[in-house]
């Protein structure tokens, strides 16, 4: 049992979501890191498709009234225990009966994953727990966590094991890649040059249903199209020619051309742009995009 003395910013129940529900206009959505989750999961001895929380920027203050076990993965938040004990990231967290768990703002990146041993016991819907905010269902009532919000935990899986979890290296600073959209050929050398070649920052409005770039514009001949099966990760660009790029809640298709898409090894990497922050887009080609398989989180053995 967790009792919530404080929510955060957003703190969204989450597990690996609902993929195949796009003919009914659902995305995929579930964690916006995949492997950080399955990590923290298997630190708890979880199923690595366990629900667990996804926090975002600013994090909650949890009382664990019966104790448990956790842990900590994705961008590091300012934290403390009313134990006096270290919060460590990537490791399996022995909480004691009534100790508080407490996340402040994040220090780096923008989102991290806390997994409970038996992992968050809320109702699945469409075979998944978690929170889908545009449509405000799945997780915690189709909500954010609230102050004052209590979430139950399943049965545990395995016995209690200390493990430690290292995160896979994931591209350099702020570089984006990605391949060709089905649009490309549609924007004009100004628009090109302008998206491969010029910076852009996160803009204020973004969330889990898209990251709204600024920057030079990214001019094309066609303001909408007949609507076009997308993916998260997919960068539209609308009239007013400032990029978005679709985000794990965002729509399962759309009428803007698609200039270009993020390759799925660097999908997870947007789970940690906050608004302020510069990226840039390189391209690579589809085959090598390919050969570009998600790196898996090695776990061993706390010594």
């Amino acid at each position: 049992m967790i009792e919530v003395l404080r929510a955060g910013l957003c703190d969204l129940v989450m597990d690996l979501g609902r993929p195949g529900r796009g003919t009914l206009g659902v995305p995929a959505g579930g964690a916006a890191d995949p492997p950080a989750l399955a990590a923290a999961n298997r630190l708890v001895g979880n199923d690595a498709a366990a629900a667990g929380l996804e926090i975002t920027l600013a994090g909650p203050r949890l009382l664990f009234p019966l104790g448990g076990v956790a842990a900590l993965t994705g961008a590091r938040f300012a934290a403390s225990r009313s134990s006096g004990a270290p919060v460590a990231w990537n490791e399996t967290l022995v909480l004691a009966v009534g100790e508080v768990l407490t996340l402040e703002g994040v220090e780096t990146g923008c989102r991290c994953w806390l997994a409970v041993r038996g992992g968050l016991a809320v109702p699945q819907v469409m075979g998944s727990r978690s929170t889908f905010l545009p449509s405000a269902f799945g997780g915690q009532g189709g909500r954010s966590l609230r102050t004052g919000d209590v979430l139950h935990c399943g049965a545990a899986a395995s016995e209690v094991r200390l493990l430690r979890a290292f995160p896979p290296l994931r591209g350099e600073g702020g570089c984006l890649r990605v391949v060709a959209g089905p649009q490309a050929s549609q924007f004009d050398d100004a628009g090109l040059t302008a998206f491969f070649g010029s910076p852009y920052r996160v803009e204020a409005a973004s969330d889990r249903r898209g990251l709204r770039l600024a920057g030079a514009p990214a001019s094309h001949h066609r303001a909408e199209l007949t609507s076009q099966g997308v993916l998260a990760g997919a960068v539209q660009v609308p009239p007013d020619a400032q990029p978005i790029i679709l985000g794990w809640d965002g729509p399962v298709t759309g009428g803007y051309p698609v200039i270009a898409g993020v390759i799925a090894a660097d999908v997870p990497r947007l789970a940690q742009l906050k608004p302020g922050d510069a990226i840039r887009f390189v391209t690579i080609e589809v085959e090598a995009a390919r050969a570009q398989a998600a790196v898996p989180w090695t776990i061993e053995e706390l010594g």
